[in-house]
C-alpha cells in the first residue's frame, strides 16, 4: 500500500473532521491513482492460494480459455484430411485416439490418451484473415471495428471476454472473477497488446487481473500479494477504515456511482492483499515436483498448472495466452507457420500436446472438469494448400498462410460431451461443411456456462450509447 496513506489510531466515526495534512497524506486518492493502485493490486493478487488454503467453490462453474496466438495448422493437428491431395494433407499421419471415431495427428500422442474426454469443434468459422483484428474477434466476440488491419489496443474496441467476465461474473471471497496469464498478446515490434484485450468501451477500470511473467522459472512471484513484513494486519485494516471514510466523505460531496465503483476495486484489492489464501494460490512451490514435470517445464505448461490452481480456488475465467521462445521471429512467431510449416510444428505441438493433455487430465482427477469448461484455439486456422498465398506475401512454398473460413476449437468438460465431433470442414478442410459456429456463439457459450446474460447491456461513455455484451447464440446441443 502507498507510504502515503494515513494510519489512525481510533476508531473513524461518520462524520470525520479531516485536517488538509489528511487530507495530502492520502493524496493518492485520485481517480486515476486509485485505478492505477487497483490495476496493480489485482494483478498481483494471482499468485497466491495454495494446496492448504483451498476456497470452497462447490458447484461454480469455471472456463479456461486457452488462446493459440499465431493459428495452429487444423489441418496437420485435428481436423486431418488423408485422403486429400498430397499438397493438402501434408506430412503428418493421424493416430487412433481413446475415443472411437476420433483421430488426431501423430505429434499428438498424449492428447490421443485424453479424446475421451475432448470434443473438437470443427466448423468455427469468421472472415478476417488479419492477425490482429482476427484476436480481438475471437478474444471479443465481436468483429473489429476495423477488419482487416493489425490494430493495436484502442479505446473504442469491443470488450474482452475475461473484461466481461470481471465486469458481470462471479468470484470467490479474496480472488478475482477474471485472470489473464502470462502476457497480453502483442507483436513484439509494436510493444503494445494487440485490440480487444480490455475493457475498452465499457471502461479500462474492467479489465481483467494480469499476472505477468514466466512461471516455469524458479523465481516467479506476483509482487503485492503479501503484506510488506514492516505493515501488520492492523495497521493495513486502519488504513482501510481510513478509505472507507474518504469514499464517504467524497460520495457524499458529488462523485456517485464513480467513486463505489472505486470503492469496490479498493475492497477487492484489501481482500486480495490482507489474505494468505490469495497469496497461496500462485505459489507453484506447494505443487509437487511430479505435478510440475507432468505439465512441462516450460512457459505453457505452468501456466496451464497456475489455471488449475485458479479455478480449483474460485477464479470464474482464466484466460491462458500462448508463448514460447519465438516471439522475437519477424516472419512467423508462435503458430504463425508460413516457413517451414512441418518443422515448425514439429517444436510446437510436443509442448502443447503434453502440457493440455496434463491440464484436461488433471482437471478431472480433481473433479473439476464437470463444471470447467475448456476452450482452446488461435484467431484462425491455416491455408488449405501448402505455400498457398492468401494473405501474407511472405508464405514460402514450405508453410501455409492464414486462413479464417474453417478452424477447430477444442472444447472439454463444462457438460460438453467428450469423444465427440462438432461440426465439419469440407474434404479439403477449406470452408465450412455443417454447424457453423462464429467467434460471438462461442462467446456466447462460454458466458452462458458462467452464469453471464450474453444478451444484457452495458453503457459505453465513449460513445454514449449502450450494447449488449455479445451478439451470438450459445451452443446448447452439442449432437
Amino acid at each position: 500500500m502507498p507510504q502515503s496513506w494515513h494510519d489512525h489510531q481510533q476508531p473513524l466515526n461518520r462524520s470525520p473532521r479531516i485536517s488538509r495534512r489528511e487530507w495530502l497524506r492520502v493524496g493518492g486518492l485520485s481517480c486515476l491513482g486509485l485505478n492505477e493502485f487497483m490495476l496493480r493490486s489485482l494483478r498481483r493478487e494471482a499468485a497466491s492460494l495454495g494446496d492448504d488454503s483451498l476456497v470452497p467453490v462447490g458447484k461454480a462453474k469455471r472456463c479456461v480459455f486457452i488462446f493459440l496466438f499465431g493459428g495452429p495448422s487444423h489441418i496437420d493437428l485435428w481436423d486431418m484430411k488423408p485422403h486429400a491431395p498430397e499438397n493438402v494433407r501434408g506430412i503428418f499421419q493421424p493416430i487412433a485416439t481413446s475415443a472411437s471415431g476420433i483421430q488426431l495427428s501423430e505429434l499428438l500422442p498424449h492428447l490421443a490418451k485424453e479424446s475421451d474426454k475432448l470434443c473438437l469443434l470443427r466448423s468455427m468459422t469468421h472472415g478476417d484473415p488479419v492477425h490482429g483484428t482476427a484476436c480481438s474477434q475471437v478474444i471479443t466476440g465481436r468483429p473489429h471495428r476495423r477488419p482487416g488491419t493489425t490494430d493495436t489496443l484502442a479505446p473504442d474496441d469491443w470488450p474482452s471476454l475475461s473484461a466481461m467476465v470481471k465486469r458481470f461474473g462471479t468470484a470467490a471471497a479474496g480472488m478475482p472473477s477474471s485472470v489473464v496469464l502470462p502476457w497480453y498478446l502483442m507483436f513484439p515490434s509494436q510493444g503494445a497488446r494487440i485490440a480487444g484485450q480490455s475493457g475498452a468501451l465499457m471502461g479500462e477500470q474492467h479489465n481483467a487481473f494480469l499476472v505477468e511473467g514466466d512461471p516455469s522459472r524458479a523465481d516467479f512471484s506476483v509482487p503485492g500479494i503479501r503484506l510488506p513484513t514492516d505493515v501488520p494486519t492492523a495497521r493495513l485494516l486502519r488504513r482501510e477504515g481510513l478509505l472507507r471514510e474518504v469514499n464517504s466523505v467524497r460520495r457524499s460531496i458529488a462523485e456517485g456511482p464513480r467513486s463505489q465503483l472505486i470503492s469496490d476495486q479498493y475492497r477487492q484489492a484489501f481482500s486480495m492483499i490482507s489474505g494468505e489464501q490469495t497469496a497461496a494460490a500462485f505459489d507453484l512451490d506447494r505443487e509437487s515436483p511430479v505435478t510440475r514435470e507432468r505439465y512441462g517445464s516450460h512457459k505453457f505448461g505452468q501456466s496451464l498448472l497456475l489455471a488449475r490452481r485458479l479455478v480449483e480456488r474460485g477464479v470464474s475465467l482464466v484466460s491462458v495466452n500462448w508463448d514460447d521462445e519465438t516471439r522475437d521471429e519477424k516472419q512467423s512467431p508462435f503458430w504463425d507457420t508460413h516457413h517451414d510449416n512441418f518443422n515448425r510444428l514439429k517444436k510446437l505441438a510436443p509442448v502443447f500436446d503434453l502440457a493440455f493433455a496434463a491440464f484436461l487430465a488433471d482437471l478431472h482427477e480433481r473433479g473439476l472438469l464437470d463444471d470447467t469448461l475448456v476452450v482452446a484455439l488461435g484467431e484462425f486456422g491455416r491455408s488449405p494448400k501448402i505455400g498457398q498465398f492468401t494473405q501474407n506475401a511472405a508464405t514460402e512454398k514450405t508453410g501455409r498462410d492464414h486462413w479464417p473460413h474453417v478452424f477447430t476449437a477444442l472444447v472439454a468438460g463444462g457438460g460438453v460431451p467428450g469423444g465427440h465431433i462438432f461440426g465439419a470442414s469440407d474434404r479439403l478442410g477449406a470452408y465450412v461443411a455443417d454447424k457453423p459456429v462464429s467467434p460471438a456463439d462461442l462467446a456466447a457459450t462460454m458466458l452462458t456456462h458462467l452464469g453471464v446474460d450474453p444478451s444484457q447491456r452495458y453503457h459505453a461513455p465513449l460513445l454514449g450509447e449502450s450494447f449488449p455484451i455479445c451478439t451470438g447464440h450459445p451452443i446448447r446441443d452439442w449432437s
